[in-house]
């Protein structure tokens, strides 16, 4: 019976090639050994018996000649003792390779993001305070030498508090963690999606009729596949009436290989109550959706809530996420002409996508943000980025807009930087636009800024949420490689999002609410200047709190199909 110790040792050194051979190595130099005290007893003894002898110098002879081949054989086993060496070195790397990485605790990780997030909150506020008091106490300098070197500190414990993955030794784990995660929903997926027999298999159909941008289509998408995915249907996309010139199936892969739309089905509408026999449903647009399933987003399914609360600092992101990177697949022509577009502006890193948009921002009255308050941001992330590089780094910016007139601003005003966009996707990215150059445009602006290594944007604007949801297929985490001057993250038509407080909070204005710790707060937004604004769901009342005294809550619905179907890697 092998003890756990041998057990180990056995698969670290496999008994047929290495310990055969160690073992051969030991007997033979215990063999050396031993013939080397034989013939020094033999030198000895006969030269205190019989060094008078005629033999004398033959025997002395016949033992140096022994010696001299004991010395051969042992330079022979030296040899093979380096070879062993070197074999038990090469396959203890390929063990440590093979090895399963040690996997951080669930509270680590959360705790390492919060100290992480509460940092930058903590700097929300002093950089808030301290422009308002520089606003209402002219002429004083020490207040913008204040705010310079608190930001330098800040910058510093930032930098910090991100190196501490590079240190931790569970970035193997975050990644491999992160790839299985995603091969088990894309494997899901594609069974989904390629039943054995499409007449027999229950299907969810949508359209692309809804009027809207691209970005807000594909989320139109992303909901009804997530509804699909829950009820187990494969979803069917009626992409006939796309507005745009381009079908579907042309730029992106078609979401089935076995299945597609037919007009002589017959098709139930959604009740939300009774769809669960009908073979073929129909779904309408989120706003429309009657007896709205506990599924939706901000929800994610309850078998992979507790690993993907452990990986990742906004579970729905990724989960949108996934559904993203089975949907928008590009065909080969589609690749190609994001290679040329590539070639063509230079991508290279590093580099910050900025979003800006102004088409829409008219349309729907959002604030319009002027370029500095983007680029204010930029140069915060390249001043942390500096302190993590002995080297000089070049600072680029890849410039999404609609307003063509924003390459010309950001050339002038910031010739530090490298300015990387197509000022011709800007002319043809009106909302309202519906031609293929204005698709092949958005494609391109949302695939490279979902590259760049961090992003500065508008998170009310669709384009935005999605470049950064795909993101976060490309990393193992990247909930944190963004700044938003407007919303917080969210999903068009989303349940609410919540927070839950852990520090208790006693309103200081009419402005403020009060918190009880553990009280559920619907979240309204977080005005980037330590506080947010919510309803406290206990009190019914909505406003301001303290945004370092609540988490978020990764809230989960029971897919129970799925848990019955599969399991966990």
């Amino acid at each position: 019976m092998l003890t756990i110790t041998q057990t180990r040792m056995r698969n670290y050194f496999p008994l047929r090639s290495y310990d055969q051979l160690g073992w051969r190595i030991c007997f033979r130099l215990s063999g050396y050994f031993v013939l080397v005290c034989i013939v020094f007893f033999m030198i000895t003894l006969d030269f205190g018996k019989c060094y008078k002898t005629k033999d004398l110098n033959k025997r002395l002879n016949n033992a140096l000649s022994r010696l001299e081949n004991l010395r051969t054989d042992n330079a022979e086993l030296d040899a093979q003792l380096v070879e062993l060496q070197n074999q038990i070195r090469i396959q203890t790397e390929k063990n440590a390779k093979n090895a399963v990485p040690v996997a951080p605790s669930k509270e680590y990780e959360i705790l390492r993001r919060r100290i992480f997030s509460n940092t930058k909150e903590f700097w929300y506020y002093i950089n808030s305070e301290l422009k308002s008091l520089g606003k209402q106490v002219q002429g004083v300098e020490r207040i913008g030498h204040m705010e310079i070197s608190v930001g330098e500190r800040y910058r510093s414990l930032l930098k910090d508090i991100s190196d501490l993955t590079k240190v931790d030794d569970y970035a193997t784990w975050r990644q491999e963690e992160s790839e299985n995660l995603s091969s088990l929903v894309q494997n899901r997926l594609d069974d989904l999606q390629n039943p054995a027999e499409c007449s027999k298999a229950k299907q969810l159909v949508c359209n692309l009729k809804k009027k809207c941008s691209f970005g807000c289509q594909l989320h139109h998408i992303v909901y009804c596949f997530i509804v699909a995915y829950a009820t187990r249907r494969t979803f069917v996309l009626d992409s006939e009436n796309w507005s745009y010139a381009a079908k579907w199936q042309n730029i992106f892969f078609p979401l089935s290989d076995t299945c597609s739309f037919s007009v002589n089905r017959t098709i139930v509408e959604w009740s939300g109550i009774d769809d669960k026999y009908a073979q073929v449903i129909f779904l309408p647009i989120i706003d429309e959706l009657r007896n709205r399933p506990s599924y939706l987003p901000q929800n994610i399914p309850y078998d992979l809530a507790s690993r993907l609360s452990t990986l990742h600092g906004d579970p729905i992101v990724w989960w949108i996420g996934q559904f993203l990177k089975y949907l928008i697949r590009p065909q080969a022509i589609t690749s190609r002409q994001l290679d040329e577009y590539a070639k063509k502006v230079k991508f290279q890193k590093p580099i910050v996508g900025v979003h800006i948009r102004r088409t829409d921002t008219i349309i729907y009255e959002a604030k319009i943000h002027k370029l500095d308050e983007y680029m204010t941001h930029v140069e915060e992330y390249y001043k942390i980025r500096q302190l993590q590089s002995d080297a000089v780094i070049i600072k680029r910016i890849y410039l999404a807009t609609d307003d063509p007139t924003l390459f010309t601003e950001a050339k002038l005003k910031y010739p530090e930087y490298e300015i990387i966009g197509d000022e011709e996707i800007s002319r043809t990215t009106d909302v309202l636009v519906y031609h293929n150059v204005a698709l092949n445009g958005i494609v391109d602006d949302i695939y490279f800024l979902s590259l760049c290594d961090y992003l500065v944007c508008t998170f009310s604007s669709q384009v935005c949420r999605t470049a950064y949801e795909i993101m976060n297929t490309l990393h193992p985490d990247a909930s944190s490689l963004y700044t938003s001057l407007d919303d917080v993250y969210y999903y068009g038509g989303q349940n609410f999002r919540l927070n839950k407080a852990v520090l208790a909070h006693e309103s200081d204005g009419p402005d403020e609410i009060d918190l009880q710790v553990n009280d559920e707060i619907h979240v309204a937004g977080n005005h980037w200047n330590g506080y947010s604004k919510g309803t406290n769901i206990r009190t019914g009342i909505t406003g301001l709190y303290p945004t370092f005294k609540v988490v978020p809550v990764i809230q989960s619905a029971n897919f129970s199909l799925h848990n019955e179907q599969y399991t966990e890697f």
